[in-house]
């Protein structure tokens, strides 16, 4: 096996390990679009887990950015395979070097964080660390359709990152994340000892309600896009945001659970939505 193949083959163990979700609805693409799914999403998953599980986060992130950096000039060592299929990616496809750093960007934020006053601070966010990967995956997936798409890839992204907010609302706290607007908060009078206390009331429901309806807003106008990509990735795009989508019914099935429960769509259910699709 060659470096190269084998790169791939390190960033494709990444998704499968870390996304099911996305490793399910990507498979479905051409292999050299499948692949350089796999090396974005390696790229991704690097940073992320710099802030989530660095021993020095900030100061391994400020690195991270200099390697991105020296990627960008052609200065860089490929001798990690993260950035050696990511560089082959940069090969085959005019790639937009601005939402990776959009992405970095979206990382200091939770690294330096302060409260989220307004929705619109909220979507800000969102954009940064969600809407970015869909602007990455547009030159992959509809090369010859990023104009007309980046709406829709943005408004994909902030549906299934406020799908991911309210799903983990109790995790995120846990370590000192809080991204329910403040403005929300105070609109249904739900205030921050409610959220330590985990308390799930009216104004908890309602809080999480008004949040999840704009998220299926976004939903709606990012699948009335879906025709405009080529078909071999209508299904993967498709299939991807119905499989977030489906977290917010089972929130609800399950009373708005969200502190002491972790809400998942099952292999078995994401099958049946790749096979709907089909």
């Amino acid at each position: 096996m060659s470096d190269l193949n084998q790169a791939y083959h390190y960033c494709r163990k990444l998704i499968e390990e870390h996304s099911k979700t996305f490793s399910r609805a990507f498979t479905l693409l051409p292999k050299q679009q499948k692949k350089a799914v796999w090396a974005i999403y390696a790229f991704c998953r690097r940073v992320d887990d710099i802030v989530d599980e660095g021993v020095e986060p900030k100061k391994e992130l400020e690195v991270f950015a200099d390697e991105f950096d020296a990627f960008m000039e052609g200065k860089l060592a490929l001798n990690d395979p993260c950035w050696l299929a990511l560089n082959d990616v940069f090969r085959n496809f005019s790639i937009d070097s601005e939402p990776y750093y959009a992405m970095i960007e979206g990382q200091r934020m939770d690294l330096y964080p302060h409260i989220i006053r307004t929705k619109d601070d909220l979507l800000h966010y969102c954009y940064h660390v969600a809407s970015t990967v869909g602007l990455m995956l547009l030159p992959v997936i509809a090369p010859r359709q990023i104009t007309s798409l980046k709406q829709g890839a943005i408004e994909l992204g902030y549906a299934m990152q406020l799908t991911n907010i309210l799903r983990d609302i109790g995790e995120d706290m846990e370590i000192d994340r809080i991204y329910l607007p403040q403005e929300l908060m105070e609109k249904y009078g739900y205030t921050f000892m409610d959220l330590k206390e985990k308390k799930v009331n009216k104004p908890f429901i309602h809080m999480w309600e008004e949040l999840a309806s704009e998220a299926e807003i976004y939903y709606d106008r990012a699948m009335d896009t879906l025709k405009a990509y080529p078909l071999y990735s209508r299904t993967p795009v498709g299939g991807a945001a119905k499989m977030y989508r489906a977290i917010l019914p089972k929130v609800r099935k399950n009373g708005y659970q969200v502190f002491n429960h972790r809400h998942f769509v099952t292999d078995q259910e994401k099958q049946q939505i790749i096979s709907k699709m089909q």
